[in-house]
């Protein structure tokens, strides 16, 4: 009730405004405001009201048109970009070693035996298949064979091409039901392919390559992957390079260092990698100059002369530079040193950083990421290629029931191979090349927004020369094998040099192109310039806007109060009883009151009967009258109103 009451009163002030009607209201906002064009609408004679009403229907449109244009520009969230210099002291980065080769040949011959027996096979069918009888007899392990093998497709028809199998077992192809001797085609003549099947052999696809090359390396790799899952990580370390082996000698600026201030980190592809200045647990090494004399120098020996035949075919050592507390993706981003060589590596960096929403999908840390971070349990900082291989590895899992060996394995999963998950190649084969998988992935990860770019300037020059060759690989044999011969090679050693070319560093920094004062001042400029109007003209506009809105609310109030006097009035034939009425009527309950009528019925008395002489009625006072409760109300509140 108090509130209804507030509510009226507030009603009853409001009726004081403008006027009491929605014409009276404009006319009063014509005359008043300090907009332009109204005023002569009301001023000007009935011509020019006409004129000034178009003009200002126009600019007013034209207004209306610029402020959107002007909004969604806005709310496009463009950004600019700004590239600033910098002068400082910095921190050195982490740097990733890593040999070609991920084992030792010694040390995985054993695992590795049946498949190499079975790659000479293949070579020698694809070399030389008129002179492969002598071998025939030879006893292969075709297990591994049979569950991915290569063929031969002949084309020479390419409405009818043929699929040959290496070793002789004829498939034809979906077009072709004629067989053909596995010799009647070579690697000249025909292509090789990768035939992946599942559902035991009644799915199957082929991946082609145009080299036979490819085509043994991708088949071998793929062989070597089902046998490497199958081994726990601890055995692979100690078949991989140890740090002792692989660093031979190690200087930071003038301090000396070893293989002990490497961190070790198996990788899939490169065994084990060696990081210097990851900043796990000591505090990031600073540079106290640029130059090379202030940088890192390392002479590694990749032993070459152990490195698998078929798995490896490129020597040297994997180097990349990153930001301490990120983990290496030295395969994609990472950088070959030749063996023999010396190569110098100047640094530059460049400093991203990124607007947050809702100017990019940049993520700080990547809690707001919709996909688990695999590689967190190295305890390294988020990256959009943790991510994206992150997603990747659970599409394999969630569509081949099986996890592939080169990413990280989750909780309660198991490596994908060919005894427990025999379809595993043709599943991750699919998945691999499905575009639909890396939209989803690109989608539901999100870039860092604050990143360190290393730009690097590499030279190489012969190490060592021919003059200090022999001395040199005398002095380093010494120290690593204790031995006075020469257990070194040209093939085989590695110098690095890497060092900051200069302190600068450049930061290239998004902001906002369009901000909130770009926003207001171009809103402002246009009205003004159309319409002569400021914010007070905005101010005006709104005042008048609340007004119709009171107005709309009294005009309902009285609608709603008459509403209910009509339904109060509704309840009695005649006039409520009056007090005398209603105190007769509870002492005599025979008594009946008159009940009142416009006038006497002719054609109830006849003409020779007298009118009936009415009886001396109660006083009746208005003011005695009683009413309802709810007619009382309505007239109160319409007094107050």
């Amino acid at each position: 009730m108090h509130l209804k009451k507030y509510l009226l009163k507030g009603l009853h002030r409001l009726q004081k405004g403008p006027g009491y009607s929605y014409k009276e209201l404009l006319v009063w906002y014509c005359n008043n405001t300090n907009t332009h064009g109204p005023k002569r609408i009301i001023c000007e004679g009935p011509k020019k009201k006409a004129m000034w009403f178009l003009i200002t229907l126009l600019f007013t449109s034209l207004v209306c048109w610029q402020w959107g244009v002007f909004i969604r520009t806005y709310l496009s969230w463009e950004v600019s970009v700004s590239l600033s210099l910098g002068f400082k002291t910095m921190d050195f980065p982490a740097v990733t070693i890593c040999n070609a080769s991920p084992f030792q040949y010694s040390k995985v011959k054993h695992l590795l035996r049946d498949l190499d027996e079975l790659m000479e096979a293949v070579l020698e069918r694809i070399l030389a298949p008129e002179h492969s009888d002598a071998n025939a007899t030879r006893t292969l392990n075709v297990t591994m064979w049979n569950y991915t093998p290569l063929v031969l497709i002949d084309e020479q028809n390419p409405h009818r091409p043929v699929v040959l199998d290496l070793f002789g077992d004829i498939h034809n192809g979906s077009v072709s039901s004629s067989p053909a001797p596995a010799r009647s085609c070579t690697a000249h003549g025909c292509k090789v392919a990768m035939r992946l099947c599942s559902l035991n052999g009644t799915v199957c696809t082929f991946r082609n390559f145009t080299s036979a090359t490819q085509a043994v390396t991708e088949w071998y790799l793929l062989q070597a992957t089902n046998i490497f899952s199958q081994v726990p990580q601890r055995e692979l370390v100690e078949m991989s390079y140890p740090a002792e082996r692989l660093i031979l000698a190690c200087l930071f600026g003038a301090e000396p260092c070893s293989y002990r201030n490497f961190t070790s980190i198996f990788h899939p592809d490169y065994g084990n990698c060696y990081i210097f200045n990851w900043g796990m647990t000591e505090k990031a090494l600073p540079s106290a100059n640029p130059g090379a004399e202030f940088g890192l120098k390392l002479i590694l020996d990749i032993g070459q002369e152990d490195y698998v035949p078929f798995l490896t075919s490129t020597a040297g050592a994997r180097l990349m530079l990153h930001e301490q507390r990120s983990y290496p993706f030295i395969k994609d981003e990472g950088i070959y040193a030749m063996s023999g060589t010396e190569t110098s590596i100047g640094v530059l960096v460049d400093r991203l950083e990124r607007k947050g929403e809702p100017y990019s999908q940049c993520t700080v840390n990547g809690s707001d990421v919709p996909v688990r971070n695999l590689y967190s349990d190295y305890n390294t900082t988020y990256s959009i290629q943790a991510c994206i291989r992150s997603c990747f590895q659970d599409h394999m899992i969630q569509n081949c029931s099986c996890a592939h060996y080169l990413y990280p394995l989750p909780h309660g999963e198991r490596y994908c191979n060919n005894r427990e998950f025999p379809d595993w190649a043709y599943c991750y084969s699919h998945l691999r090349m499905s575009v639909a998988q890396r939209e989803t992935c690109i989608n539901m990860c999100k870039e860092s927004c604050n990143d360190t770019q290393y730009k690097m300037t590499i030279s190489m020059a012969d190490w060592p020369s021919e003059a200090s060759e022999d001395w040199i690989f005398h002095v380093l044999s010494q120290e690593r094998d204790q031995s006075t011969n020469i257990t070194l090679s040209r093939k085989g050693v590695v110098k690095l040099n890497i060092y900051f070319q200069e302190f600068n560093y450049r930061t290239i920094e998004e902001s906002a192109a369009n901000n909130i004062v770009w926003l207001l001042s171009n809103l402002g400029g246009q009205f003004g310039f159309w319409m002569g109007g400021s914010v007070l003209c905005l101010i005006e506009f709104g005042e008048i806007l609340i007004d119709f809105v009171w107005i709309t609310i009294i005009k309902l109030v009285a609608f709603a109060k008459s509403l209910r006097q009509k339904r109060a009035q509704a309840r009695y034939a005649g006039p409520p009883p009056t007090v005398a009425e209603l105190v007769e009527a509870h002492t005599n309950f025979g008594f009946q009151p008159d009940v009142a009528r416009p006038g006497p019925d002719p054609g109830t008395y006849p003409d020779e009967q007298t009118l009936p002489i009415p009886g001396t009625p109660p006083p009746n006072y208005d003011s005695l009258r009683l009413q309802p409760l709810d007619v009382i109300e309505s007239d109160s509140e319409g007094d107050a109103i």
